[in-house]
């Protein structure tokens, strides 16, 4: 029940906060911004299309897993040029670009790219929830390719990058405060790239070791767990989703540097960072359900472990 008042209280506060920043932040562009966005929309709608006609002729719903790391990328650099070469918008770009080449690079070593560009290792996810009964008839599953695989997710990484946005036209010098968010985003890169790479290093050696013929739990510790304890997985079940979030948030920031907003907090494209809580609000709870089944000690690592934010370390 305790987790469950955390999860609705994240969702309510979330859901606010999405709405406030439209009714308090406003909803006007100008006639630059509205180009912009117009030719983000059709990049967008571009890739919903690919995502689901490529995803649906394959059976490979892995697209766009394959375009989470670079669309914003090439959004971010469209609203750059789109500005003039705006300062901070270049720092906020080039941030974006280091968080999107490693995200791509880190997907990479796990076999999502191929020359065949539809092919490549498909998410382990998609691959589970095609066989729950919710989904497994095709048309359902057509359907959610459709609207949450392609159009919900492509919506979603359009709207996180919208900030750039909202700056494009902004007359206020960069400062020492975008410079401390430029600090803290960068920070949370190399987080989410400590916690990605301690995860792999992790289970590359438990699979090892399963392919000597070894059952799971006569695996030496800590692989006989069968799920990461070490590291900032032993402070945090999801160090990962912790700092992918934040990074986004950070880059939120970035409006109040630039003076977009009203009542200190409050712009439109506040919408995004919102959103993508919730998508790993229900991430998170799907791939702990997987976890559970799995895993026999996994519950007892719930208890003892932070699901983002790290705190006390993990203790068997």
């Amino acid at each position: 029940m305790k987790k469950n008042i955390g999860i609705i209280a994240t969702v309510i506060i979330a859901l606010a906060l999405s709405v406030l920043g439209f009714v308090l932040g406003g909803f006007q562009l100008s006639e630059l911004q509205l180009d912009t966005l117009q030719i983000l929309i059709i990049v967008c709608a571009v890739s919903m299309a690919y995502c689901f006609i490529v995803g649906e002729i394959t059976g490979n719903n892995s697209q766009m897993d394959k375009l989470w790391s670079i669309l914003p990328i090439v959004y971010a650099w469209i609203i750059v040029v789109k500005s003039g070469m705006n300062l901070r918008l270049i720092i906020m770009a080039i941030l974006i670009t280091i968080w999107g080449v490693r995200l791509t690079l880190n997907f990479a070593k796990k076999g999502a790219y191929s020359i065949k560009f539809w092919s490549g290792e498909e998410d382990y996810r998609w691959i589970v929830l095609r066989k729950d009964p919710k989904l497994n008839k095709r048309w359902k599953w057509a359907l959610f390719d459709l609207f949450f695989i392609s159009i919900y997710q492509n919506a979603l990484v359009l709207a996180i990058c919208l900030p750039l946005l909202a700056i494009m036209e902004s007359t206020v010098l960069f400062t020492i405060f975008d410079g401390l968010i430029a600090a803290l985003l960068l920070a949370f890169i190399i987080f989410e790239t400590i916690a990605d790479k301690q995860q792999m290093k992790f289970q590359t050696k438990k699979y090892e070791l399963l392919k000597q013929g070894k059952k799971l739990e006569h695996l030496p510790s800590p692989y006989n767990k069968g799920f990461n304890t070490q590291g900032l997985w032993g402070r945090s079940r999801h160090p990962n989703y912790f700092s992918e979030q934040s990074i986004w948030v950070a880059l939120y920031f970035f409006c109040i540097s630039a003076g977009v907003t009203n009542y200190l907090l409050f712009n439109w494209t506040l919408i995004g960072s919102m959103f993508l809580i919730l998508l790993f609000i229900g991430s998170s709870m799907f791939l702990e359900g997987i976890s559970l089944q799995k895993y026999p000690d996994y519950q007892d690592y719930m208890k003892k472990v932070s699901k983002y934010i790290p705190f006390k370390k993990y203790k068997n």
